[in-house]
């Protein structure tokens, strides 16, 4: 079991980053909230808590900001119906503290907006975690952050449409995506931000 990475970023694609730790480049699936918590410095490690996944045709590292995204990460997996990509979506979506408070109050409506999450699986999710899920009121801090680089490579794609690449990734719809995206490329916002924007605006 690897329980954490440390080392530079010297890739990334969200939700993807590539970790190089000591020569050895390790591929991460990472939430979008260890993207937004990466600082632009080339020459600070990151320090990324992992869980790994082995499936019949791949094996996965999950990579998140703290022990606390990475513990919400691990119990909704336990959750009937939710898979790694359907967890990182919700865990990608907002903070352990803000799903907790959606639980504990049974606002299955905000969870339904989660892609891949309908009625009955945001119902299945109350009901399943909300035993597991300590009572909170406010935003949780992360007792560690990711400390670490962000490359400034050429890139190829716009800012948007870099956004628009990391959305699918998490599971929405084209058209939803491009909904999402539209109103925020012209703000001259990084690939992080209009991700950040992007899913708050589909949570309402």
């Amino acid at each position: 079991m690897i329980g954490f990475l440390r080392g530079k970023v010297i890739a990334k694609q969200p939700p993807e980053l590539v970790l190089d730790v000591h020569g050895v480049g390790y591929e991460v699936q990472a939430s979008m909230n260890t993207f937004y918590a990466l600082p632009p410095d080339n020459d600070i490690e990151v320090t990324v808590f992992t869980h790994f996944v082995v499936r019949e045709d791949a094996q996965v590292l999950f990579g998140f900001s703290s022990q606390e995204e990475r513990a919400l990460f691990r119990h909704l997996l336990k959750v009937s119906g939710i898979g790694p990509k359907m967890a990182l979506a919700i865990v990608s979506g907002m903070t352990a503290s803000e799903f907790a408070q959606l639980v504990h109050t049974g606002d299955a409506t905000a969870l339904s907006r989660i892609p891949g999450v309908g009625k009955k699986t945001a119902e299945r999710l109350i009901i399943e975690m909300r035993d597991r899920l300590p009572q909170t009121t406010g935003e949780a801090s992360s007792a560690t952050s990711p400390q670490g680089t962000l490359p400034t490579p050429e890139k190829p794609l716009s800012s948007g449409e870099e956004a628009l690449n990391a959305l699918l990734a998490l599971g929405y719809k084209p058209t939803q995506a491009s909904k999402m995206v539209a109103p925020l490329e012209e703000q001259d916002l990084s690939v992080e931000e209009i991700i950040r924007r992007a899913l708050r605006s589909s949570l309402g």
